[in-house]
């Protein structure tokens, strides 16, 4: 599935309608998980029932294009099986129970509810809300997509204005459309190489290639915390209620926004160039979720955006017909790359020194090695690929892509 992004241009009573189409899926999905907790061993079926039960119920749910209604529940079912599998497959900690929704910032269409522009950039939205026509600035071409494959419009409020995504189904082959013949599939042709490189994340440096490269590490929440501090003083120096205080927060908010931009960019360039630069990409199969339980480094851990960065890495793995392989992360900064003997030392020793072989190298590189020998030697465990509807990376079983260049 292919996301395409672009900034909507809109009008303060399009603003209104939009924020009143998001506060109304919010309901819908809040009122249908309170069915479901009230009705223990509920289905999907009477979900839906109840969805409509809803809409002849309250005008302002009616008004509501009947598919965004129909998301709404979709979300609610997702996250219901998504607790129970949880639950089966006995995951540690909190098993993820299904929440409310207190500040949603989002309203999905489905396949109706829209109609695209036949030549410009302009959506409308043609249910009661009365959003209406927006423009969309972007460099994304969407007329170059069949209508019929795009399965998804959401409309997503940030910080610094609202957002219009299109995703957009992909196929494998080229749709003919008129005259013109439109390739649908998210692959690329990329160079061919035979390069293999181990990466290990860290804290000094971004990561540590087996190479013996070393990344920098950015640390832009850290950069932007002293005027990110001074902005939300800002904020409780305004009267509650106030505009003031609403245009403060806004500027909070936006400081945020750019910092979580920042990220995303950094992570996405060097996962591009990794992944043109080498067939294979191995990597740890960090437990995030659990890393930053230690509060002595989740700010500085959320900050280096490690999960974001292996989210890019298979997305861009699949384009590519890249090979990304994740290995088991146990005693990685331990092991000699060398002679394999394993040498303990704490984080604060930054130099690998194996005393059975005498192999001296920067503690990075040495893990980075150790980590390209696991795939070498016993491979790694398979991982959905962060990317959508592609295949999984696997260990062992290189990508479509680069099964047809073999």
């Amino acid at each position: 599935m292919l996301v395409l992004e672009y900034k909507a241009v809109i009008k303060k009573a399009q603003s209104t309608a939009i924020d009143e189409a998001i506060r109304t899926s919010q309901f819908v999905r809040n009122k249908v998980l309170r069915y479901w907790m009230d009705n223990r061993g509920v289905g999907k079926k009477e979900l839906y029932q109840y969805n409509t039960q809803i809409r002849s119920e309250f005008k302002f749910v009616n008004n509501l294009n009947s598919h965004a209604c129909q998301a709404s529940v979709e979300n609610v079912e997702r996250a219901i099986n998504r607790f129970f599998d949880n639950c089966k497959k006995k995951t540690p900690g909190k098993k993820g129970y299904p929440q409310f929704k207190k500040h949603s910032r989002s309203v999905e269409y489905k396949v109706s509810g829209w109609k695209l522009h036949p030549t410009k950039r302009r959506i409308t939205f043609t249910d009661k809300k009365g959003i209406g026509e927006l423009k969309l600035l972007g460099k994304w071409d969407i007329h170059q997509y069949p209508v019929e494959l795009i399965k998804r419009v959401r409309i997503v409020r940030r910080a610094d204005g609202c957002y219009v995504q299109f995703c957009v189904k992909s196929a494998t082959g080229e749709y003919p459309r008129g005259e013109l013949h439109v390739k649908l599939d998210n692959q690329q042709d990329a160079p061919l190489t035979t390069s293999v490189i181990g990466i290990d994340v860290g804290l000094e440096y971004f990561y540590s290639d087996s190479e013996g490269k070393h990344e920098e590490n950015p640390r832009y929440l850290r950069k932007a915390e002293k005027d990110i501090k001074r902005v939300q003083r800002n904020i409780y120096k305004k009267k509650k209620g106030s505009s003031g205080r609403t245009k403060a927060r806004g500027i909070y908010a936006r400081k945020h926004l750019r910092v979580t931009r920042q990220r995303n960019e950094h992570a996405k360039r060097l996962a591009r160039n990794l992944t043109l630069a080498n067939a294979k990409v191995v990597m740890e199969d960090l437990n995030i979720s659990g890393l930053v339980r230690n509060h002595k480094l989740a700010k500085s851990i959320s900050d280096a955006s490690w999960y974001n960065f292996r989210q890019w890495l298979e997305y861009f793995g699949e384009k590519f017909g890249r090979e990304i392989i994740a290995v088991p992360p146990h005693f990685t900064s331990q092991e000699c790359s060398n002679c394999g003997a394993r040498v303990q030392k704490s984080l604060s020793t930054r130099t690998h020194s194996c005393p059975h072989c005498n192999h001296i190298e920067q503690r990075d590189v040495n893990a980075a090695k150790v980590i390209l020998n696991r795939a070498n030697g016993r491979g790694g465990q398979p991982r959905t690929n962060a990317s959508g509807d592609v295949l999984p990376t696997s260990v062992g079983r290189k990508t479509c892509k680069s099964k047809e260049r073999q």
